[in-house]
């Protein structure tokens, strides 16, 4: 009794920064949400180039995910948290400050490396200090943090923007969260470090970036497939050659940062297909709130109030899966996961109107991302992989995870940059005479002019094209997320028929 209150009173200190750094870190993919639209007018800047503010930092979370754990082990896990906090208040505070656009988007790269590494060094932690009977918990707590700090994260953003007015402030919230983490964390955690850690992989993690790069390049093109296609054939042979590169690390018997032993496993490779599809789902919640301003024509301050049914939807659904979960099983409840998921998001382009339609829509998207995001696949690859690498399963289910958060939401820019070009032309057409094209990809500045027309009738009538336009590029991310939730409940089916044949 003694051992077990000594270990809760060393640890809980440990417990409660880690929550609030993993909370803090992920929250600041989704509280940049509310404000794309204001950040992309601020700078001038379209769209698709707008989104790259989400994706460089899903991207520098991706690529530091393998670099961070690695170092946690050679030089502390107590050392590298404070340095991660660190980079992370730095990159916030340099955010706040930018003057241009592009140095925006090196102080979110500087912000995400900072951030990507705090979820492994908490997670690494516990694994390393706590009883094994407590670990499963005090995880859960840090995995629900990171799924949930995604969907409140737009709803903090909108009132921020709403209190304050400026898109800064919701990066300039995390200094003085910063400051506390730094204090406390060198003051009450205790410092762990692995011995015997083997060499970082420094030449694995640069092919595994440059492969991440390369796609996201490519899809920022997308309107021209001719500039799609080198960059996407790039990325794929890049990584090839890291499948082939990391197998030679470890038959060397070397530490790569994906282990191919575990790709053997059909269990393995199909649960992270699923955790790489899954990272589609997140990046569709991310344009909600632009969803709602663009097309439902909701006044910005109030955008991300409206993502709050889903962020419910999505807690209470993460519970329920792992309830599920353990009932009924992991592959029922993904074959769950994926029907709710068709429902909800097939609903936005077919259905939605109006706030009723758009809460049922919402609900039913948010439940079914809840289940996928809760305990199914975190069970599905433990159980791929055995006791003995269960550890690296997840942390590489949380790797790709991070490869489809990072690639969505430039797939889904390059539809809405389609409409806008369509938008311009229609507009050019029809309106020539009544509005003053600046280029139509300013949206909060097409509205101004649309808004100052005198005539009602007329000011109505473009309104509606502004939004049945721009409906078309959304439509098709959500026919996208609709997809990933169809393929999910063809893979459950699959996997439910092969459960005695354990997919190998």
């Amino acid at each position: 009794m003694e051992e077990q209150e000594k270990i809760h009173t060393s640890h809980v200190w440990a417990i409660v920064l880690f929550t609030i750094a993993v909370f803090m870190s992920g929250l600041d993919n989704g509280i940049i949400s509310t404000a794309l639209t204001t950040i992309s007018d601020s700078f001038h800047v379209s769209p698709s180039w707008g989104t790259w503010s989400v994706t460089i930092y899903t991207f520098g979370i991706a690529i530091s995910v393998p670099i961070i754990g690695k170092l946690s082990d050679q030089y502390g896990r107590k050392r590298l948290f404070i340095v991660e906090i660190t980079l992370f208040g730095i990159g916030s505070l340099l955010v706040a400050l930018s003057p241009t656009f592009s140095f925006l988007l090196v102080s979110r790269f500087i912000q995400a490396i900072g951030g990507g590494g705090i979820f492994v060094i908490g997670s690494s932690y516990i694994l390393a200090t706590l009883p094994k009977d407590k670990q499963g918990k005090v995880l859960g707590i840090f995995g629900g943090m990171h799924g949930l700090s995604a969907v409140i994260g737009p709803n903090l953003g909108a009132f921020i923007l709403q209190i304050t007015g400026k898109w800064e402030w919701m990066f300039l919230i995390n200094i003085p969260i910063v400051i506390f983490l730094i204090i406390f964390g060198y003051v009450k955690i205790e410092e762990t470090k692995v011995t015997h850690a083997g060499k970082l992989d420094i030449i694995g993690s640069l092919i595994l970036g440059a492969s991440i790069l390369a796609v996201m390049f490519g899809l920022t093109n997308i309107e021209n497939e001719l500039s799609v296609w080198p960059y996407l054939v790039i990325g794929i042979l890049l990584f090839l050659l890291l499948i082939r590169y990391e197998r030679n690390i470890e038959q060397k018997g070397q530490e790569p940062i994906i282990p191919t032993s575990l790709l053997k496993s059909k269990l393995f490779r199909i649960t992270l297909f699923i955790g790489f599809m899954s990272g589609g789902f997140l990046a569709g919640i991310i344009f909600i709130p632009a969803y709602v301003q663009q097309v439902l024509q909701v006044p910005v301050e109030q955008a991300g109030y409206w993502l709050t049914p889903m962020a419910l939807a999505s807690g209470i659904g993460a519970g329920l899966g792992g309830i599920l979960t353990d009932k009924i099983g992991a592959r029922k409840t993904l074959i769950l996961a994926g029907v709710i998921g068709l429902f909800g998001f097939i609903s936005f382009p077919i259905w939605v109107n109006g706030f009723i339609s758009y809460l049922v829509a919402s609900v039913f998207a948010g439940t079914g991302l809840g289940f996928l995001l809760g305990a199914p696949l975190n069970v599905l690859i433990g159980e791929s992989a055995g006791k003995a690498h269960k550890g690296t399963a997840i942390g590489t289910l949380s790797l790709v995870r991070q490869i489809g958060l990072t690639i969505f939401p430039i797939l889904y820019g390059g539809f809405l940059t389609k409409a806008y070009i369509q938008l311009e032309h229609v507009l050019e057409t029809n309106y020539s005479g009544k509005l003053k094209l600046v280029g139509t990809e300013n949206y909060s500045m097409l509205i101004e002019q649309v808004e100052r027309l005198t005539d009602a009738n007329l000011r109505s009538k473009i309104l509606a094209t502004i939004s049945n336009i721009l409906e078309l590029g959304f439509s098709m991310m959500f026919i996208i997320a609709a997809f990933l939730a169809f393929i999910t409940i063809i893979i459950g089916i699959y996997l439910t028929q092969k459960k005695h044949y354990n997919v190998v």
